[in-house]
């Protein structure tokens, strides 16, 4: 079934237009003769003219890796990554391991009870599983837009690393919670950690968007995706050997057990979170909302500048 679904995608990705608009060099190459009378005799002040526009150009040729607002948002991207793959990772072993080891024992239940509950379980699952992503869809079309436009992906990207720190800091009392209780406060904390993630994701994949001219945001994807992976790759494994060594670690006077892995967990993250800030993460000019002075002064300045070369002789 999922093979099928994907060949019915691929069949009607063919249909699915392009949104890169390539432009033929020949029609700028065709000149009107008067046009190149009065550039040859305006020569100078044609010159100046395309060098002002360059300038107002300068990211369409230059190389990604010196492209710092771009290099430096791949950065954070990636150290969040491995922060969230190491979560997963470490938060499914932690729910099977016994309460002796500060897990929360998911699987220890007597044979006789594991019949009986099987059947309840899996529509509970179920339940929970569409209601977490009920929740996670109607937040990134309604809830996330909203956000982002009124406060900017930075700031989106660090309230979301805020909150994560005091709710991974919780997950070790959660713990000590049993029964339905700790199913409902679980699954809560779950939703919410999920909810941050995917808002600090978000927020910094817009900023690598913004970073680059369309022409090379292909490229820039590319890298980004590749360094994800690599970021991805190294999460469960550290994350697993993280997890057994804490809890070898019962009897520690300080953090011990499944508190060292949670405290380590919230120091990558805060590691992210003094990545967002200058000098380290810088936003691209365009995510730079201009005042409406100034908006209107460019306006301005650009239709004095169409003047004035109209009254050229």
């Amino acid at each position: 079934m999922i093979s099928l679904f994907g060949f019915v995608a691929t069949v009607i990705s063919l249909w699915l237009p392009e949104t890169l608009h390539k432009h033929k060099k020949g029609n700028k190459d065709q000149s009107d003769p008067h046009d190149v009378a009065e550039g040859t005799t305006n020569g100078l002040h044609l010159s100046e003219s395309m060098t002002h526009s360059e300038s107002k150009i300068p990211n369409s040729q230059k190389s990604l890796l010196k492209n710092w607002p771009l290099v430096s948002a791949i950065i954070v991207y990636c150290v969040f990554q491995l922060h969230d793959m190491a979560y997963l990772e470490i938060f499914s072993l932690w729910a099977v391991s016994p309460r002796s080891l500060g897990g929360l024992s998911f699987t220890t239940a007597d044979v006789g009870q594991v019949l009986a509950i099987t059947v309840i379980k899996t529509q509970l699952e179920y339940l929970q599983k569409t209601i977490y992503c009920v929740g996670l869809l109607v937040f990134q079309l309604f809830v996330y837009p909203l956000v982002e436009t009124i406060f900017g992906p930075v700031m989106v990207s660090r309230a979301g690393a805020v909150l994560s720190i005091p709710l991974l800091a919780s997950y070790p009392y959660i713990a000590l919670l049993s029964g339905f209780c700790l199913s409902i406060v679980l699954n809560c904390a779950s939703v919410l950690k999920n909810v941050l993630s995917v808002s600090i994701s978000t927020g910094l994949l817009i900023l690598q968007n913004r970073a680059v001219p369309q022409e090379q945001r292909g490229a820039s994807n590319g890298v980004s995706m590749c360094l994800m992976s690599f970021a991805k790759t190294i999460g469960p494994a550290a994350g697993g050997t993280l997890l057994s060594w804490a809890q070898r670690r019962q009897d520690a006077d300080i953090l011990p057990s499944d508190q060292l892995v949670f405290f380590i967990l919230n120091v990558i993250e805060f590691l992210g979170l003094l990545l967002t800030f200058k000098p380290f993460l810088q936003e691209p000019e365009d995510n730079i909302p201009k005042s409406k002075h100034e908006e209107s002064a460019d306006q301005e300045n650009g239709i004095q500048e169409r003047l004035s070369q109209s009254e050229l002789p």
